[in-house]
């Protein structure tokens, strides 16, 4: 089988091959039957009918006729006589009175590979038959249909044989071929074909045979052109290469529509043989051309050469189509590889176009020339100069200049020399031969090389400067006084000393100032007599900077003649400027500690300037200089804010001098004509540009002071930081506080006080300087005190002067309230990413509680809820109320995503901040909502709506609902707190107390109100008596057996509650008897013998003589456990002595209940005491406390 196809109008086919005859079927059709027999059958299969009707299908069925056999065959496809041939065929066949028609006849060509004819060309006239419809189709139809649907009904179970056999009787009719003669062929008897592959563009077609012979055929001819001898069992395929037409290059008289870029693009044909026996696969240039490729492959490969394209396309879809294949390829077996043929076009050119072959060849042996390594420049100097001039082709010139500029290991005076040369052999040719753009490229690199050999002897002489400089000086230069510069040398000072301990080490390969002329090259282009820079990095624009003017800021080299040489290259003040501004804020550190470079950047700024298309003298007064602004826009975006301030006050200074010279320059005509008026237009003028001067100095110098702050570090103790706190923070620069919103300085002050993590405390005190009566107070107590408060010993250093002068400089931006909020939000966010880190939500929550207004910290807190904590809360509920316990450390992290303590931590930090919650909503009435204001200098700031602003937006809460979570975290907290079991925490609660939960703090729920349930009383009781016995055994419990293994934890971070009245203060809230908790706790405390506790909590209980029933029982089991377990002899001759009532009752007392049995016998007998003065006279158990009195009073005597 095979398809065909024209190029001119797509006429695809598929033809198959069949012993005496070939059956063409047109593609197109084929394709819309196919498809249409597809969407039938679905059809049919879906409706479970049988009855199909396929669309008729046109073919042609061909009886080749005068041929032994045949191995293979190609459709050609559509083809016209010329007029000549007409004649001569008709002639041939009908003698010389044979008529010929106007029109040559179409007709299908095609071409068979066999024996006797070794090869046979056939023509059949279109329109000489009708095609032959529908049978061929209902046949492949019935076929499909029958299949699916027995298919189908064999799988229901109801198909039956008799339906098989009739399928099998039925035949389709085959129509008879219409038969089609051999026109001619290549008569050789012993040679037999065995394929044939046809050319891309259909006009040639190679033939293999059984001799070992390749041999290519003229199609339209029919003769054979050309033989290949000794490729036995060859493997055949084709290469189309159409021609870029980006290059040509036009030659001297080349009239022809193929010597320019704009004619049509030719088309060459390549023959690609493997030869299997021989390994070897070659690539030859049809028809008459040479081998231009040969590759030793291996012997078992396999060349795939499809020769057709997708089917289905018609003349509008087959434009866009791109082939989805490779045209040929070769897989080898052995390595599991598969390789493509990519062939040059030029390869297929005639002889006389071979100098491109040649071209090509001296551009690979110079590239091998430049990697060597030359031991005599000179003599490698002539062999490049003779290698370029051999070039003919422009463009090849141009490609080969362009890599010998890009060379490393040629020097500089070698690249000019070449390049030189070249102009010159260009110049003197003809005119009309000269390539203008070759031309141009020389005359640009040779300008390029000309400005660095100028700009390198500058920077080469020996040029020191021997003007003295003096603060003196410095003042005067920026336009200071005394005052003023004395406070920016300290602002700098004190920026340079924190940006040194925080400075990364650098190495740096490249000296500073030092560019290779290969580099140079590479970020420089010359167009148009004006010298521009490539679109490059940062680094490198440094770079180039620092070739230019680095010797210069040193006073190193002559800043008149750099700027004189840089000016007449063609530079523009524009790029010139950017370029010393680069370099000047990108090395700060050697100009900060050389101070003689600002009056360096001074002078090189006036020239830059005074040329001419710097500062137009006709500029509008009262709009903004574009010259100014682009140097005040570089320092806005620099992150080097030392070296910006320094060259903000250089730009300042520069500004005011060239406007006083202005002004000067207009007085004078001013005074000739006597209008005061224009004077004082000039100094308005003046006076608006140096305000954005004095604006942006000033925001340089806030940017400069919060910026040494967050360099700055404490000598924290041994703690380890967590990974978060170790990230570096981003530099400042005064862009990004403008962007950062109002509320940007404060988070960046944030993310450091979390780097550092200081004590709330440390933010206080350092703000009570600013409100000190006395500013000269000596430190050493601001840091005793300070260390008193702080919760960690740590060694400040000069943290608290630079945060008091942050303060001073951003009274609003960092005002205390909204310095909490946001190391508040900034704690809370960090621990949401990693919230094993449980310290940082109790820092949190510290910071919280210390901002002062109620509207913000209720604001903070609503946020903190709604945003980290009520998902995870809701999380730990369920689980907890589904284990009904504290749930192993593997569920914590399943459901919660943290450690069974980090959520013990978490629950507890809950609770502060519900507290914290309830108390701001409280406040809040009482206060007003603050004002947030912005210093002058920051007016403009734009950006994301701070904290402060989001918390202040926010609603009121609802102050019973919570107080109703804040009930629920209690439970929480004691639960995992003292791991707590059989406890469901949600059971606590009715059905509208559980609905109530994790609802939206600010909305109104239905809350439980009026009398609860009994059995729902007495739960929470039992729950909140267990939470104060778990907490007296974890303050008291005297450990005696160490392999007690099920101990309460203690509390992981922050402090811990005082529970005894938490549990009373929710035995309020759930409706419980606060005395019960209150006698309990009593009894709890004497239980573990701290008496002396219990004494003071009898104080709070109303119902004394219940606890003092339950005291004399406690009693009574010190007693039996000192007489009766302890089995010696005096305590024995005691107990007979005794009443017998208290006997009794002594043995019916069980003081295995007792969690410390050694409590002194003394400790007790206050007990008893505390006991009758709590009992009534009248009380039933009265008399056995008199016995008591009596017993404890005879033990205690023999021991003294």
């Amino acid at each position: 089988m095979g398809t065909g196809a024209v190029e001119e109008n797509l006429n695809e086919e598929l033809s198959i091959l069949y012993p005496v005859a070939i059956v063409t079927i047109d593609g197109f059709s084929l394709f819309q039957s196919l498809r249409a027999c597809r969407n039938q059958v679905a059809k049919a299969a879906a409706s479970g009918n049988e009855n199909i009707q396929p669309p008729p299908l046109a073919y042609k069925k061909w009886g080749l006729q005068d041929i032994d056999t045949i191995i293979d065959h190609a459709s050609i496809g559509i083809m016209t006589l010329s007029p000549f041939d007409q004649m001569k065929t008709a002639s041939n066949i009908g003698g010389f009175n044979a008529a010929i028609k106007n029109s040559p006849p179409a007709m299908s060509q095609y071409i068979t590979v066999g024996s006797n004819p070794f090869t046979g060309f056939f023509y059949a006239l279109e329109g000489s038959t009708q095609p032959l419809l529908s049978h061929v189709a209902l046949a492949v139809a019935s076929k499909l249909t029958s299949a699916l649907f027995n298919a189908a009904s064999g799988w229901l179970g109801w198909k039956s044989k008799h339906e098989e056999e009739a399928v099998q009787k039925q035949k389709p009719k085959v129509e008879p071929a219409t038969p089609l003669a051999v026109r001619f062929g290549l008569p050789d008897s012993r040679r037999h074909g065995e394929s044939i592959c046809l050319s891309p563009c259909n006009t040639l077609a190679a033939v293999t045979d059984d001799f070992g012979r390749v041999i290519l055929l003229d199609v339209a001819r029919g003769i054979a052109i050309r033989m290949w001898k000794g490729y036995r069992d060859a493997q055949i395929g084709w290469i189309q290469i159409v021609e870029d037409l980006h290059e040509r290059v036009p030659e001297k008289a080349d009239f022809s529509p193929f010597g320019n870029t704009q004619g049509p693009s030719r088309v060459a044909q390549f023959l690609v043989i493997y030869a299997p026996r021989r390994g070897i696969l070659e690539v030859w240039s049809t028809q008459q051309g040479p081998r231009v490729g040969a590759f030793n492959v291996g012997k078992h490969c396999r060349l795939l050469y499809p020769g057709y394209k997708i089917m289905g396309l018609n003349n509008v879809t087959s434009q866009s189509w791109q082939p989805q294949t490779y045209q040929i390829c070769l897989v080898d077996p052995v390595s599991g590889s598969v390789k493509t043929v990519n062939v040059p076009f030029h390869l297929a050119l005639s002889d006389k176009k071979c100098e491109r072959a040649k071209d090509m060849h001296l551009v690979k042996k110079l590239a091998s020339l430049l990697k060597t390594r030359p031991p005599n420049l000179d003599s490698v100097e002539t062999q490049i100069k003779e290698l370029i001039l051999d070039i003919k082709y422009p463009a090849t010139k141009k490609q080969a200049l362009e890599s010998i500029l890009a060379s490393e290991r040629l020097p500089f005076s070698c690249l000019r020399n070449i390049t030189q040369t070249l102009m010159d052999t260009l110049k003197n040719q003809e005119l009309e031969s000269i390539d203008e753009g070759l031309l141009q490229f020389c005359a640009n690199k040779l300008k390029l090389l000309h400005l660095y050999e100028s700009v390198s002897q500058l920077n080469s002489l020996d040029f020191h400067s021997d003007t003295p400089f003096s603060d003196n000086d410095l003042a005067v230069l920026l336009r200071l006084d005394e005052k003023e510069l004395l406070k920016l040398q300290a602002l700098l000072e004190k920026y340079k000393e924190e940006k040194t301990r925080t400075a990364t080490v650098r190495f740096s390969d490249d000296k500073d100032g030092v560019l290779p002329v290969k580099t140079f090259l590479e970020y420089l282009e010359y167009e148009k007599d004006v010298i521009n820079i490539k679109k490059i990095s940062e680094e490198e624009y440094v770079a180039l900077g620092s070739f230019f003017f680095w010797k210069c800021l040193h006073g190193e080299s002559s800043t008149e003649d750099m700027c004189h040489t840089l000016e007449s290259a063609g530079l523009s003040p524009q790029l010139l400027l950017s370029l010393l501004l680069s370099v000047w804020l990108s090395k700060e550190k050697d100009i900060l500690d050389k101070p003689q470079s600002v009056c360096c950047l001074h002078t090189m700024l006036s020239l830059l300037s005074k040329m001419k298309v710097a500062i137009d003298e006709t500029w509008d007064s009262q709009s903004v200089s574009p010259w100014w602004q682009q140097m005040r826009t570089a320092c806005i975006q620099s992150e080097n804010n030392g070296a910006a301030l320094l060259s903000a006050h250089v730009g300042h200074s520069v500004a005011a001098q060239i406007s006083n010279n202005m002004t000067e320059k207009k007085f004078s005509q001013t005074v000739l004509g006597a209008d005061s008026e224009a004077l004082t237009d000039s100094w308005e003028a003046l006076s608006l540009d140096t305000e954005y001067w004095k604006l942006l100095l000033k925001q340089l110098e806030d940017c400069l002071i919060l910026q040494t702050l967050l360099h700055s570090k404490a000598n924290s103790p041994a703690s380890k930081p967590s990974s978060l706190q170790a990230e570096p923070l981003p530099r400042l620069s005064v862009k990004k506080l403008l962007a950062g919103g109002k509320g940007g300085i404060a988070d960046s002050v944030a993310k450091w006080i979390f780097k550092q993590d200081f004590s709330p405390e440390v933010l206080k005190l350092a703000n009570k300087e600013r409100d000190a009566e006395n500013p000269d107070e000596p430190k050493e107590g601001i840091n005793r005190g300070l260390l008193e408060v702080s919760e960690v010993d740590m060694n400040l250093g000069a943290i608290p002067d630079l945060l008091h002068l942050a303060y001073k400089q951003f009274p609003c931006s960092l005002e205390l309230d909204v310095l909490h909020a946001h190391c508040c939000w900034e704690y809370v966010v960090q621990w949401n990413k990693d919230p094993e880190e449980a310290r940082f939500f109790v820092r949190s929550i510290e910071h919280l509680k210390h901002i002062l207004n109620a509207h913000v910290q209720n604001g903070i807190a609503l946020m903190m809820w709604n945003t980290f904590l009520v998902k995870r809360f809701s999380a730990a509920t369920y689980l907890m109320d589904k284990v009904g316990k504290s749930p192993k450390d593997r569920l914590c992290r399943r459901d919660v995503g943290m450690s069974d303590t980090a959520m013990t931590s978490f629950l507890g930090s809950c609770l502060d901040l519900l507290q914290t919650l309830m108390e701001a909503d409280v406040s809040r009435d009482e206060m007003q909502a603050p004002v947030l204001d912005t210093e002058d200098a920051w007016l403009t700031v734009e950006g994301p709506i701070s904290i402060v602003e989001l918390a202040l937006e926010q609603k009121h809460v609802h102050y019973p609902l919570v107080e109703h979570h804040s009930v629920l975290c209690s439970v929480l907290y004691a639960v995992m707190r003292f791991a707590l079991k059989t406890v469901k925490p949600l059971s606590l609660f009715d059905s509208k107390g559980k609905n109530a939960f994790f609802k939206d703090l600010t909305s109104i729920q239905l809350l439980p109100s009026g009398e609860m349930d009994p059995n729902f009383i007495s739960v929470r009781q039992q729950f909140l008596l267990k939470v104060v016995s778990a907490a007296v055994q974890a303050q008291h419990s005297v450990v005696k057996d160490k392999e007690s293994s099920e101990e309460a934890p203690s509390a992981p971070f922050g402090k811990d509650q005082d529970w005894p009245v938490l549990a009373v203060d929710l035995a309020h809230h759930l409706q419980v008897s606060e005395d019960v908790i209150r006698r309990h706790y009593v009894g709890e405390l004497y239980n573990y013998g701290v008496d002396h506790l219990g004494e003071e909590a009898i104080l709070q209980v109303h119902d004394r003589e219940v606890l003092a029933s339950q005291l004399l029982v406690l009693t009574g089991q010190r007693l039996a456990h000192a007489l009766l377990h302890t089995q010696t002899r005096e305590g024995m001759e005691l107990l007979a002595r005794l009443p017998p009532t208290l006997c009794t009752w002594l043995k019916a007392m069980n003081p295995q209940d007792l969690q410390n049995t050694e409590v002194p016998i003394a400790t007790t007998a206050k007990l008893v005491n505390k006991v009758i003065e709590l009992l009534p006279e009248n009380h039933g158990q009265y008399s056995l406390a008199l016995h008591l009195i009596e017993a404890v009073e005879a033990i205690s005597t023999p021991s003294l």
